[in-house]
C-alpha cells in the first residue's frame, strides 16, 4: 500500500504527547518542590510520547485508511492512565516484584501498542473471524470455566489466574470472544431469530437457535454464582442483550432477557453474602464505615475535595482511598483535576463510543457492523459501570475504568478492540 499522511490524526496527537510531559513535569515539581528538572525525570512520558507518534507515522507509512480520530481519544485516555500511575507510585509504595507500578504501565502499554500493530499488520480482513466463531465460544467457556475452577479470590470475587510472575484476568479476553462469536451468529440468523412462531402475544426463536443464547445466559447468571461477580455478569448479559437487538430489533427480546437475569441475580444474591455485603454498602456504606464501606466514603470525600476545579495534580490524598489505582482511579482524578477534569474525562468516553458507533454504522457487511458495534458497547457499557460505582449510582464491581485503571489484562484488551474498530474503520473510511 503506498503511504499516506494522516494529517488529522498528527494533529489530534500534539495534545496528548504533551499531555504526558506537562502533567509529569507537574507532578516532579509538586513533589520535590524544585524547579529544577533534568530530561531523566520525564523519562517515561518521553517513550509514551515516541509510542504514540511513532505509532502513526506507521500507520501513515503502510497507507493504512482507517478512522483518524480513534486513536488520538485512545491516546489521551492513556496518557492519563500512565499519569495516574506516575502519580500515585510514591503514596501506594506498590511492587510486583520486577517493577512499580508506574513502570508495569508502562511496560503493559508497551505491549498493548505491540498489540495494536501486530492486530492491524497482520488481521487483513474481519470477515476471517466469523469463520471461528464456534472456537470462539469455546475458548470463551474454557477460559469462564478454568477461571471459575483454578482461579484466584480477590476482594471476594474469583476473577484471576495466578501464573506465577504475573496474575491475569481471563475475563477481560472473554468480552471479546464474546462479541465475535454473537456477531457472526447473530449474522447467520437474524431472520429466524427475529421471527420465530407466536406463542400467544410472544414471539419465541426456534429452540435450536434459541439454544446457544440460553448458553450465554447462563454464563452470565454463572459469573455470579461461582466468580461472584455481579460486574463481569452485567456486562457479559449486557453485550448479549444490545446485540441482540441491534440483530432483530426487537424490544421483547431484551424485556424478557432482563426480566429472567433479574429473577436469576435475586436468587444468587441471597445464596452469596459477599454480593448481598456489596448491595447493602452501596446502599448505605455508613452501616460498616470501617470495613466494607470504608471505600466508598473515602470516595465520597476525595470527589467533595476536588470541587470544581480540583486540587491540582500531586496535591491530593489518593492515598486515602484503598485500591484507588484500579477501582477507584476516577476517584483520584476527580479529587485533583474536580469537576471540570473529571467532565472533561467523561467527554473523552462519550466521544470514544461516538466515533465507534459511526464506525460501526459506516462498516461494510452486516458480520463487520455487528462486530463493531458490538465491541463499541463493550467500552461504552465498561465505562458506565466502573464510573456508576464510583459514584455510587451502582455498586461497585471489579470492572477496570477502560485505559486508565492500572492492569495489564484490561489494557491489552481495550488495545485489541481499539485495533478492531480501526481494521472496521479501513473498509468504511474513504481516504483524505
Amino acid at each position: 500500500m503506498a503511504a499516506r499522511v494522516r494529517l488529522l490524526e498528527l494533529q489530534l496527537l500534539v495534545l496528548p504527547a504533551l499531555l504526558g510531559i506537562v502533567g509529569l513535569l507537574t507532578i516532579y515539581l509538586s513533589r520535590t518542590g524544585s524547579t529544577r528538572w533534568s530530561w531523566s525525570d520525564i523519562w517515561v512520558s518521553l517513550v509514551f510520547m515516541g509510542m504514540v507518534l511513532g505509532t502513526s507515522v506507521w500507520l501513515s507509512l503502510i497507507g493504512f485508511g482507517g478512522d483518524q480520530v480513534l486513536f488520538p481519544l485512545v491516546a489521551m485516555l492513556s496518557g492519563l492512565g500512565l499519569l495516574l500511575s506516575q502519580r500515585l507510585q510514591p503514596v501506594l509504595q506498590q511492587d510486583a516484584g520486577w517493577a512499580t507500578l508506574a513502570q508495569r504501565q508502562l511496560v503493559y502499554l508497551i505491549l498493548s501498542f505491540g498489540l495494536l500493530w501486530g492486530t492491524i499488520t497482520f488481521l487483513r480482513r474481519l470477515d476471517w473471524l466469523r469463520r471461528y466463531k464456534y472456537t470462539a465460544a469455546v475458548l470463551g467457556l474454557a477460559l469462564t470455566a478454568v477461571t471459575m475452577l483454578f482461579g484466584v479470590e480477590i476482594q471476594g470475587a474469583r476473577l484471576w489466574l495466578d501464573l506465577g510472575v504475573v496474575t491475569v484476568q481471563p475475563g477481560e479476553l472473554v468480552k471479546v470472544l464474546l462479541v465475535v462469536f454473537l456477531a457472526a451468529y447473530l449474522d447467520d440468523y437474524r431472520d429466524l431469530i427475529a421471527t420465530g412462531y407466536r406463542l400467544g402475544p410472544v414471539t419465541i426463536p426456534p429452540l435450536p437457535y434459541l439454544l446457544p443464547m440460553l448458553v450465554m445466559w447462563g454464563l452470565s447468571v454463572l459469573a455470579v454464582v461461582l466468580q461472584r461477580d455481579l460486574g463481569n455478569a452485567l456486562l457479559l448479559f449486557g453485550i448479549f442483550l444490545a446485540m441482540l437487538y441491534m440483530a432483530t430489533g426487537r424490544i421483547a427480546y431484551v424485556v424478557a432477557g432482563l426480566l429472567t437475569f433479574a429473577a436469576a441475580v435475586y436468587v444468587a444474591l441471597h445464596l452469596f453474602g459477599h454480593v448481598m455485603v456489596r448491595i447493602q454498602v452501596w446502599l448505605n456504606p455508613w452501616s460498616q464505615p470501617l470495613h466494607a464501606g470504608f471505600q466508598p466514603i473515602q470516595a465520597d470525600y476525595a470527589f467533595a475535595h476536588g470541587h470544581i476545579f480540583g486540587t491540582g495534580l500531586g496535591f491530593g490524598f489518593p492515598q486515602f482511598v484503598p485500591l484507588v489505582a484500579s477501582d477507584y482511579a476516577l476517584a483520584a482524578l476527580g479529587e485533583e483535576l474536580g469537576l471540570l477534569g473529571t467532565t472533561a474525562v467523561l467527554g473523552l468516553y462519550v466521544l470514544l463510543v461516538a466515533r465507534g458507533t459511526l464506525i460501526a454504522l459506516r462498516a461494510r457487511g452486516s458480520f463487520v457492523r455487528l462486530l463493531a458495534a458490538g465491541l463499541t458497547v463493550v467500552l461504552g457499557l465498561q465505562t458506565l459501570i466502573i464510573l456508576g460505582g464510583n459514584v455510587r449510582l451502582l455498586p461497585l464491581t471489579g470492572i477496570t475504568l477502560p485505559f486508565i485503571s492500572a492492569g495489564g489484562s484490561s489494557l491489552l484488551t481495550n488495545f485489541l478492540i481499539i485495533a478492531l474498530l480501526l481494521k472496521a474503520s479501513e473498509r468504511s473510511t474513504e481516504p483524505r
